[in-house]
């Protein structure tokens, strides 16, 4: 009998695995795309670092800073930008999982689109302070473009955070509930 409880458990890891590599290509597929009537100003959803905050809320600290390095060098794959997105996207993984801890959040669509506002300003922050550092630029020469690009690409992303948040907790939920099922 275990060996068929082990069997289930094993199919439903590679099904959560298979939904999961799914979820990062499609975000990353999304980052290429400009599909009318979802940019704001020329920018569009960061949908990369709304997958490293919906899969942050329910994870630890190390996955989630596991999850934001691996995202960080996908993105930096397809951006091939100078500086990278690593490091924004590992401290916006760890401070939404410190979050998640803390239980200040709940688990409706305007709590996650306020933590993605939030964790979209501390990302471009982060690589607003990398581009000056490695540009050997002051802040005034980046902060008039730091500004719009900030507070666009928050507001964007934020808005469509619950477009991807909804249907990937839900997974997550149905997965729990069926490997609780499984083992009892």
């Amino acid at each position: 009998m275990p060996t068929k409880i082990q069997t289930s458990n094993n199919i439903l890891n590679i099904i959560n695995t298979l939904f999961i590599c799914a979820s990062v290509v499609l975000c990353s597929l999304l980052m290429l795309l400009h599909i009318p009537g979802m940019e704001l100003l020329q920018t569009n959803p960061n949908w990369l670092l709304i997958w490293v905050v919906s899969w942050s809320l329910q994870r630890s600290v190390w996955q989630a800073a596991i999850a934001g390095l691996s995202i960080g060098w996908i993105y930096d794959g397809m951006t091939i930008s100078s500086p990278s997105h690593v490091l924004s996207l590992v401290l916006v993984g760890v401070f939404t999982s410190a979050l998640q801890k803390q239980k200040y959040i709940g688990e409706d669509f305007i709590s996650v689109a306020l933590i993605v506002f939030f964790m979209t300003v501390l990302a471009e922050t982060i690589f607003a302070l990398q581009y000056t550092m490695q540009r050997f630029l002051s802040i005034s020469e980046v902060w008039q473009q730091y500004q719009q690009i900030v507070i666009t690409t928050a507001m964007i992303t934020s808005l469509w955070s619950p477009a991807f948040y909804y249907p990937f907790n839900l997974w997550q939920q149905r997965i729990n509930r069926m490997a609780k099922n499984v083992n009892s």
